[in-house]
């Protein structure tokens, strides 16, 4: 698969698709979707940043660059440690896939390792892209394989990776991500619903390729799953510039050493306190709140009255893909964050939108998407 990443950067092993499938507006896509249609057999229309909006970006990036590399230096240094320098690096695209690239460059710079890295599908409701775990497995072994994601919503997709793992012995169903406010692993670069810059775009910020689409009479048996290129928004292109903006904001190994001694002090701390396992001293450096992600995002279901938790994405990039592509009901925000810069894309996609912005508590999220019902469209 084509894409506009250096080839060093990441292998895609995905179907070329483009021109083969038609992109259909939000509402039509919707109504088909909560119909019984399953949403990889569809693509959206990509949505265009008005210049207002690519301002509200730019200046995202700007600011959350330094956190979002300091979260990339975090994961890969545990990935170091708990998984070796024979590890592979194997994104869930199309979100994982900036992520891959940060801890392959990291790992390079800081550790003179040059990991392998690829991107695969996995789909909700579908599983992982079977074509493409059987490439892998040609020229890895099992415990090499380390899936790689961008953030954590209510853990949805971890499901779907823990189920598909069970067909592939040894390959552990372990998904690293920069941020984890769901909760549900330990290997992330924190535990806070933190803006990662790369979330408010689609495909220009993405290598230019589509979501992941997967249909019988387009992918073969012996296809991997497929993508769209977008060759044509290449003079809109920021994937390159993403990586850079928050690359040079990469701490040296000085810097890692600094930091690992501040939580070993906070280890310290947590245990005085009578706080004796890991989980304990991460609530401490990184905000990691009890329960899941998945449990919070159950009350809102039940709350607004919502019999499919499909349609609740709580967490910064979870509510930007819904304002983006999907046909958004209202946005959540909690009181504690509705000033924070790291809502100010999401402010400006619901004024664009029309979409009602509600104050509500959340424990784990900044903020949060619901989707409109096909009743109410």
């Amino acid at each position: 698969m084509r894409s506009s990443y250096k080839e060093e950067d990441v292998v895609l092993l995905l179907k070329d698709i483009t021109g083969l499938v038609e992109p259909q507006p939000a509402y039509e896509r919707e109504k088909l979707i909560q119909s019984g249609r399953h949403y990889c057999e569809m693509l959206p229309v990509e949505y265009v940043p008005t210049e207002r909006y690519m301002q509200v970006y730019q200046e995202a990036l700007r600011i959350y660059a330094e956190p979002t590399a300091w979260a990339a230096a975090r994961l890969a240094e545990k990935i170091v440690q708990e998984r070796g320098p024979d590890t592979v690096l194997v994104s869930l695209a199309r979100a994982g896939i900036p992520v891959g690239i940060l801890l392959k460059r990291y790992l390079r710079q800081v550790h003179c390792l040059e990991l392998p890295h690829y991107a695969i599908s996995i789909i909700r409701g579908k599983g992982i892209d079977r074509n493409a775990m059987r490439y892998l497995l040609k020229r890895y072994q099992p415990q090499q394989l380390l899936f790689v994601d961008g953030w954590i919503g209510k853990g949805a997709i971890f499901k779907e990776l823990q189920q598909a793992a069970t067909a592939y012995p040894g390959v552990s169903p372990q998904i690293a991500v920069l941020a984890d406010p769901a909760n549900v692993t330990q290997l992330c670069g924190t535990h806070e619903d933190i803006l990662i810059p790369s979330s408010c775009l689609n495909c220009t910020v993405s290598g230019l390729i589509s979501r992941t689409f997967f249909r019988s009479d387009i992918i073969g048996e012996q296809d991997f799953h497929g993508a769209v290129f977008y060759g044509e928004l290449a003079q809109s292109d920021l994937s390159e510039s993403f990586l850079e903006a928050v690359e040079q904001y990469f701490p040296d190994k000085t810097n890692m050493q600094e930091h690992r001694l501040r939580n070993i002090c906070l280890q310290e701390t947590a245990e005085r306190e009578g706080m004796q396992d890991l989980s304990a001293h991460d609530a401490v450096e990184e905000n990691a709140v009890p329960g899941t992600g998945m449990e919070e995002a159950a009350r809102i279901a039940e709350a607004f009255e919502m019999q499919d938790i499909n349609l609740v994405k709580p967490g910064i990039g979870e509510t930007t893909r819904v304002l983006l592509r999907r046909v958004p009901w209202k946005v959540l925000v909690d009181a504690r964050w509705e000033n924070d810069q790291a809502l100010r894309h999401v402010m400006r996609l619901a004024q664009e939108k029309n979409v009602p912005v509600e104050r509500y508590p959340l424990r784990h999220y900044k903020c949060c998407g619901l989707i409109q019902r096909a009743a109410d469209l």
